[in-house]
């Protein structure tokens, strides 16, 4: 893989993660003025298209050696827990109440995996 397309594909999951946080942070509090909006925010597949989503694009990018051929396997791993959280709550597991801080610990944990694997390879200006 190109390191332009390595590049891509974490710049990518890290725009991802960020819509995740707004969907689970600001929906919410948009969704008490606009009763349509709290109709999505509550909605069952967008947690599951989010979750469904992260988990190829982080197993694509996250997987990738480094161009000394080295795999960062501690960013495998940030990454997999972080989807893993992703699909515990989608299936709102423990609780339906515990979706949100499960789906933003999710997101932040895989937000970081991108970043540092991001931050580790080299970028052409």
């Amino acid at each position: 893989m190109t390191t332009r397309a390595q590049t891509w594909g974490d710049a990518a999951a890290i725009g991802l993660s960020g819509l995740c946080m707004i969907h689970c942070l600001a929906l919410p509090l948009v969704a008490g003025l606009m009763p349509v909006l709290g109709l999505f925010a509550e909605a069952p597949w967008a947690h599951w298209a989010f979750a469904l989503t992260a988990a190829p694009i982080a197993a694509w990018t996250l997987t990738r050696p480094a161009p000394d051929g080295r795999r960062a396997w501690p960013l495998i791993g940030l990454g997999a827990v972080g989807v893993a959280l992703l699909f515990l709550a989608a299936a709102e597991w423990p609780t339906h109440e515990a979706e949100t801080p499960i789906t933003v610990a999710g997101g932040l944990l895989l937000s970081a995996a991108h970043l540092m694997n991001w931050r580790r390879r080299p970028h052409a200006h």
